[in-house]
Parts: C-alpha cells; sequence; structure tokens
C-alpha cells in the first residue's frame, strides 16, 4: 500500500530558509495537519486522505524530523527547535502555498505546535484541534513520581546535548518505537524508521524536547502571567488510554487556555490518527466542516 496517493510532495522553505517537507491535496478551506514523535506526516495516511473530499490538505514534517532535515545544534544560543520557531515555519509555508488563514490540527510535538501558533498568529487561526496532550506549562506542572515514571523519555531526551542521541544510537528501535510498533500500518512504520535512521532526526527530537523544558516553558508561563487566551474555537480530542486521561481533566484544562473549547476521550491510546483513525476522521470532519457551513 502506497501512502498518500494522490498527494503531491513539495519542498518549502520555512521561517529560517530551511526546508519544510510537505504533502498537498484536496480542494476546500485549507487544513493543516501536524505529526508527533517520534513520527513523520505520514502518522496521518489514514485520515488525510478522508479530508480531502472537503478540504485542501497540507501535512507537513515538522522542523528537523521527517524530510525537513536541519543542521546538528550544540546548544549554543536560542533555541531553533522551540514551538514559537516551528509555528513561524509552518506560517511561512502555508503563506507561500496560498493560504493567510487556515485550520490546523496536531497530535503530541505537533499540537504543541499547533496551540503555539494560534496564540502567536491569532490572525492566520481559524479553529484548532489538538489531540492527546495539554499545553506544556500544565503538562509539566502535573508530573509526580508517577507521571515522571510513565513519561521518562520527556526527561532523558532533554539532557544536554549529545547524552540523548548516544544512548538512542545504542537502540534506536527499542527508545523510539518500543511497544508501540504493532500499532503503526508497516508502511508508515517503515517511513519512521527510515527517518529515525538519520542522527540529524534524533538530534532534532532531542532539541525539540530541551526546547519543552526552555523556552516553550517560558512562553506558556509568560502567556497565562499575561491572561492570553486563545482566539480560535478549540476541540481537544485524547485517547481514553492514554496517559492525558489518566493525569488530566482536559477539557477543564483547555477552557483556561482558550475561550470556546469543546472535545472528548477517543476509545484508544495515545496515537488517535493511527489507533482509531475513522472517530478521530469524523470528529476532525464536523468541526473543521461547521467554520465552512457556518
Amino acid at each position: 500500500m502506497a501512502l498518500f496517493e494522490g498527494f503531491d510532495s513539495l519542498t518549502v522553505a520555512g521561517a529560517d530558509g530551511g526546508p519544510v517537507h510537505v504533502r498537498r491535496a484536496g480542494e476546500g478551506p485549507p487544513l493543516l495537519l501536524l505529526h508527533g514523535f517520534p513520527q513523520t506526516h505520514a502518522m496521518w495516511h489514514a485520515v488525510a486522505p478522508l479530508l480531502t473530499t472537503e478540504f485542501t490538505v497540507v501535512a507537513t514534517d515538522l522542523r528537523g524530523y521527517g524530510e525537513s532535515r536541519r543542521a546538528v545544534r550544540t546548544g549554543e544560543g536560542p533555541s531553533p527547535y522551540g514551538k514559537r520557531a516551528m509555528a513561524d515555519d509552518l506560517v511561512r509555508v502555508m503563506a507561500e502555498l496560498g493560504f493567510d488563514r487556515f485550520d490546523v490540527a496536531g497530535h503530541d510535538r505537533g499540537a504543541r505546535c499547533a496551540y503555539r501558533l494560534a496564540l502567536d498568529h491569532p490572525e492566520r487561526v481559524g479553529r484548532l484541534a489538538v489531540l492527546d496532550i495539554v499545553p506544556t506549562a500544565d503538562a509539566l506542572d502535573a508530573v509526580d513520581a508517577p507521571g515522571a515514571r510513565q513519561l521518562w523519555r520527556w526527561f532523558l531526551l532533554a539532557q544536554p546535548y549529545p547524552v540523548a542521541e548516544r544512548m538512542i544510537a545504542g537502540d534506536p528501535e527499542t527508545f523510539l518505537f518500543g511497544a508501540h510498533t504493532g500499532l503503526f500500518a508497516p508502511e508508515a512504520l517503515a517511513a519512521y524508521r527510515a527517518a529515525a535512521a538519520d542522527p540529524a532526526v534524533v538530534h532534532a527530537m532531542c532539541e525539540d524536547y530541551r526546547a519543552m523544558f526552555g523556552p516553550d516553558l517560558e512562553q506558556d508561563r509568560a502567556d497565562l502571567r499575561a491572561g492570553r487566551r486563545i482566539e480560535a474555537p478549540v476541540l481537544a480530542l485524547w485517547g481514553r488510554r492514554s496517559h492525558t486521561e489518566q493525569r488530566h481533566d482536559v477539557l477543564a484544562v483547555w477552557r483556561r487556555w482558550a475561550h470556546d473549547v469543546r472535545g472528548r476521550a477517543l476509545d484508544c491510546g495515545h496515537f488517535l490518527p493511527e489507533e482509531a483513525p475513522a472517530e478521530t476522521y469524523a470528529e476532525l470532519r464536523s468541526f473543521f466542516a461547521e467554520a465552512a457551513t457556518g
């Protein structure tokens, strides 16, 4: 099975001039899809084609992931992997494709980019869907001893360069995919493995998590102090068997951050678009089509 049949494959310059890999297809209002860790845009393979019947779907590899390659960074200077920098990439990409305003759905790390995009560029985002996260400040504030054990990857990936990179290199299959391999379609898993075979991609993943504990957390706290809220309507979806369900009152958390929030748990774990693609599609289609018909 070939993934993303009928989609154009493009490379567009990001905010720093670096390449951003893009898949695009469909007609209608623009909808940007963002993936999570340790994946690529391929995680949307079962959902994106269904959405093209009503939307112009744009799926990207996040900065440093997949084919959106970046150079190795040793930790000096501002992080190019903070969600603000990643969001700036996406604004640039969508503008290059002719879309000054668009809807966005993100899972995991992509959802962190998506809500930062909505906060920093409210004029760009019509509607926002966030899959299986709460904002970074809330996620880190809620970590206790059991949580730290469950979310151990966060803390290892965030260690100073090159500690995590060297540890992952010893057994990338177990560290990056572990027990999750059976959840992914073989073609998608092959794409994830191919990307992760590049040390620069593994480095970008680590830098992404390092930024979580640095600029991402600082910017969240600054927004909370300033009373900034997401102006776009928000759809929050999460897995009933995920750590997000176990550790948070998800809708209550998001209602601290946005004026208009709805959502529910789906009967799956963390990887909604791959574990529950039909339900994920139905929820996204209903939410984003509401704007088109309203």
